[in-house]
């Protein structure tokens, strides 16, 4: 019996057919991963594929590894020689090899969020912005945006014009490149950044890796933005084996960028790609998936399909309401002792899953009172902590120099008595000579200014001259327990001798421990494969699917993941969809909130329970919010509701007009009140005609389209730009 024949037709015809463009809608818990890993096995067994020819593209570390073990299984060899790794990991590999093409060294360093923010403090007090007005973290996200684009500071001021605000975030954005590249750095953007222009600029480059990658798969492809998007077009372009995995229903980081668009549009842009669709479940009992299709089919922005399996019909979903989120916990947390005690379900099998990281600490409380083991996936990441931070600096400083925010950073730590004077006049000796800050400590005694001060900085840079000159011939385990003796750092936590000192060397020795784990499993162990590993890992990928504990953790970060029994909480309108999307005037906003909840729906294998509460207190506000919307969108039959929960809610008044007219469009047909287009009579204007609305004025129809209960229709606007409306609800008359 081979291999292929334990796949169902549609998951075969998708690993049979290898030449030319694929798209692959695979929905929730279809076994993609089983398809992409058996697809990879018949390229090498059966087409003779070469494995250092194969690119298999994820979105997490765990899910890569996942992959090479896979076809490790299946054909025995090869799996080693596969490029598999996640999208920022693929362009580090591309950028030590060329990014000096760019002005780059190659031991550039990669900055976290924390090291983007210190960056643009100091680029906001150079420019004299007033953080405000602009916040920091406002300015980086117009900037992430920017990049997601493709779009340059140059182009980001020209598109600016007049508009103050943005002209302000384009100087920013100038700045803020000039330092990254002083200091030889680049944020997680610019990876992908970086590598679409390394192909644009040097095409025997982009040759190069065409030829290596003749056969490439991507995975969860509705994530990904405009330059991944960019970057795996550039790489198909020549050979045109592109297939993509993924699911426009599980859309869901519009916020990041993704743009839904990329798979969508795959036909138009790939017109001779074949689309293959896997419709059958093997997660999720027939109820949940019922639930599921009954939420999601209500958006329009999406490509028909319906899940199915052959698993049983399962426990109808629970719907509670509690009076408060206190009482809504609280039942979680007895519920999960109760099964565990009645040996119905481990802790593991268990997961909370909510809209907001603000909603855990209520779980958290519970949890301890009622002695549950639990862990927050997307909580303070350990490589964030200030004490592994620190070290990491110090390691981040040794490989590259140039790192003028590493140096910053550990110049008093411990402490030097070095003054934040003196500081400043180092970093003004290194402005004007356009050196980096260390270059200028090594100067020091050229600095007039600076005086006897000089004294206490130099022993500081012969440390790191000591600690460089060695790197050669130390490992990166030596070269950490270097750092950690010749600085005391831990001796000073022992010294104070308080819980808080112990958490934080307990936390130095799991550093220890995850560097020895690295120089083990990597081929040719560095310094800076270390430090790029540490930068590029996710949450998810602390996730340890073998300890007996519950996960609590957001709906985004969920994606992916599986569990038996499952919590949605906080399924109230203005939680859950957010306050935000429901009063926005952009349909696709509550679209996306929708693809959240599908997406939530689906991790529940066996049972799945909804809880809301009447009332729950928001920055120090009661509010009182009715069930959320995708509650009612689930049809009556499937849920197993408590204190009349849906009788009562249906009864209770919409928020607004607007939201009123949206939510009878986008509810089931018998409960719709509003009156529907007839579409035998069509519409009075046509795509091209010039037409007036009430509150937008007068505006050009881009594009019509047929939803199947109404038309939606394009509209651009001369003073509010493009509009997305309802044709029943927007009453456009042609003008």
């Amino acid at each position: 019996m081979s291999v292929y024949d334990t796949l169902n037709d549609m998951q075969r015809d998708a690993v049979f057919h290898t030449d030319g463009p694929l798209l692959l809608l695979a929905g929730a818990g279809s076994g993609k991963t089983r398809v992409l890993t058996h697809r990879i096995a018949y390229l090498i067994e059966e087409k003779g594929i070469n494995p250092w020819n194969i690119m298999a593209i994820t979105f997490t570390n765990k899910a890569a590894q996942e992959m090479r073990e896979r076809v490790d299984r299946l054909v025995g060899f090869g799996s080693e020689s596969i490029w598999g790794s996640t999208f920022h990991s693929t362009c580090v590999r591309i950028l030590r090899r060329h990014i000096e093409r760019l002005g780059f060294g190659t031991n550039f360093t990669i900055y976290d969020s924390d090291d983007q923010k210190t960056v643009m403090k100091d680029v906001c007090k150079r420019l004299e912005i007033d953080t405000k007005v602009y916040k920091e973290k406002m300015i980086l996200g117009a900037i992430s945006s920017a990049k997601d684009e493709m779009i340059s500071p140059e182009e980001y001021r020209l598109n600016a014009g007049g508009d103050y605000g943005k002209q302000k975030i384009a100087q920013a954005y100038e700045e803020y490149q000039k330092q990254l590249q002083n200091s030889n750095a680049l944020d997680f953007d610019d990876l992908l950044v970086k590598t679409v222009e390394l192909f644009r600029i040097c095409p025997d480059v982009l040759d190069y890796y065409q030829e290596r990658f003749k056969y490439i798969m991507v995975d969860e492809y509705q994530d990904t933005n405009t330059v991944q998007f960019l970057l795996v077009s550039l790489l198909a372009s020549k050979y045109q084996n592109l297939c993509v995995v993924g699911d426009d229903d599980q859309s869901i980081y519009k916020f990041r960028g993704a743009n839904i668009g990329n798979i969508l549009n795959f036909e138009k842009v790939f017109p001779n790609a074949r689309t293959i669709k896997l419709e059958q479940n093997y997660r999720s009992t027939k109820n949940i998936l019922n639930a599921a299709n009954d939420v999601i089919r209500n958006n329009m922005e999406r490509k028909e399909k319906r899940l199915w399996t052959d698993n049983d019909e399962g426990d109808m979903l629970e719907c509670r309401q509690f009076m408060t989120a206190y009482e809504e916990a609280e039942y979680i947390a007895g519920d999960i002792s109760r099964l565990v005690r009645e040996g119905e379900f481990h802790y593991n099998d268990c997961a909370v899953l909510y809209r907001t990281n603000a909603q855990s600490r209520m779980f958290e409380e519970k949890f301890l009172m009622a002695n549950i083991p639990y862990k927050i996936i997307g909580g303070i990441n350990f490589y964030a902590r200030k004490e592994v931070k620190d070290l990491l600096s110090y390691l981040k400083t040794v490989d590259n120099a140039k790192d003028d925010l590493a140096v910053r950073r550990i110049i008093n730590v411990p402490k030097r008595g070095i003054g934040a004077t003196t500081l400043g006049r180092v970093q003004d000796y290194a402005v004007e000579r356009g050196i980096s800050f260390y270059d200028a400590l090594k100067e020091a005694d050229k600095i007039p200014s600076i005086g006897r001060s000089s004294v206490k900085l130099a022993p500081f840079v012969t440390f790191i001259q000591t600690l460089r000159s060695q790197q050669e011939f130390l490992s990166v385990h030596e070269l950490l327990g270097e750092i950690i003796e010749q600085t005391g750092y831990v001796k000073e936590l022992e010294a104070e001798d308080t819980d808080e000192a112990k958490a934080r060397i307990e936390n130095i020795d799991e550093l220890i421990t995850k560097v020895v784990s690295y120089e083990e499993s990597a081929e040719t162990p560095t310094l800076s494969g270390f430090l790029e590993e540490v930068a590029l890992v996710a949450d998810i990928d602390s996730l340890d699917e073998e300890s007996d504990y519950v996960v609590l953790m957001t709906l985004h970060s969920a994606k992916g993941l599986e569990f038996a029994n499952v919590y949605m909480a906080g399924m109230e309108d203005g939680i859950f969809p957010s306050y935000m999307t429901t009063s926005s005037d952009d349909p696709s906003d509550l679209e996306e909130e929708r693809r959240l909840c599908y997406v939530g729906i689906t991790r529940a294998m066996k049972r799945l329970t909804l809880t809301s509460a009447r009332q729950r207190m928001i920055r120090g506000e009661t509010q009182f919010n009715r069930v959320s919307r995708f509650v009612h969108e689930i049809p009556e039959g499937l849920v197993a509701a408590t204190n009349e929960i849906l009788p009562r809610i249906k009864e209770m008044p919409r928020q607004n007009a607007f939201a009123q007219a949206k939510n009878a469009f986008l509810s089931r047909p018998f409960e719709n009140k509003a009156p529907e287009p007839k579409k035998g009579e069509g519409l009075e204007y046509e795509v091209g005609d010039t037409v007036q609305h009430i509150k937008f004025g007068v505006g050009i129809v881009e594009k019509i389209a047929d939803g199947g209960r109404d038309y939606e229709v394009t509209v651009n606007f001369d003073k509010a730009g493009v509009k997305k409306m309802f044709a029943s609800f927007a009453k456009l008359k042609k003008v």
